[in-house]
């Protein structure tokens, strides 16, 4: 077996035993790719936040009118409105768990 292989064995082993695991993962990922824009609560009280109208995922309301799918289509593919792009697509920058595990972690915002 190869040592990425060993290593990706023994991370998927240890994000089964600690359930907290993904968690900090998604935490780190939020505050490397989407914090800048959104925010670290997630409520886009950010300069560029503000500019382009972001959703305050920390209020249950907006929460509520979102479903995880849409969530996961949106760090994906992106979001372009009127065709211009509000958010890059993070397909080739991170993985389809990571992408899970980001819906998640944003879900974690609501108050």
């Amino acid at each position: 077996m190869t040592i990425h292989r060993t290593r990706l064995l023994m991370i998927t082993l240890l994000s089964l035993a600690l359930p907290g695991f993904a968690l900090a993962d998604a935490k780190d990922t939020w505050e490397h790719s989407c914090a800048r824009c959104h925010g670290a609560d997630g409520a886009g009280q950010t300069k560029i936040g503000k500019k382009l109208g972001l959703k305050d995922y920390s209020s249950a309301d907006v929460q509520a009118k979102l479903a995880d799918a849409d969530i996961l289509k949106a760090i994906q593919d992106g979001v372009t409105v009127d065709g211009k792009q509000k958010m890059p697509s993070y397909k080739d920058k991170i993985s389809d768990d990571d992408a899970k595990a980001l819906v998640g972690y944003m879900r974690s915002f609501k108050k």
